[in-house]
């Protein structure tokens, strides 16, 4: 069975109708969860704990199609390794 992350995440936006945070220092990771569900119920629980603030927003990002495992490796990517 594939193994689907998702990284909540969220913070102050600089502009309530971009996603441009204000200080990236300041971003709320709220966790990593194992599946869409458990992770949309994180989002909804910060989303409704911050929703008096109009310029704080939350996100799922799905951690599982930023990388492909069928795709070798970069040089950068392995222990150790060094490019150039």
């Amino acid at each position: 069975m594939v193994q689907r992350l998702h990284l909540v995440f969220g913070g102050e936006l600089i502009d309530p109708g971009k996603t441009e945070f204000r200080n990236s220092d300041d971003i709320h990771v709220v966790g990593v969860f194992p599946s869409y569900e458990t992770a949309y119920n994180a989002w909804k629980s910060e989303a409704q704990r911050t929703v008096d603030n109009a310029h704080m927003r939350y996100f799922i990002a799905h951690l599982h199609r930023l990388r492909d495992e069928e795709e070798p490796t970069s040089p950068t990517e392995e222990l150790g390794g060094r490019t150039g």
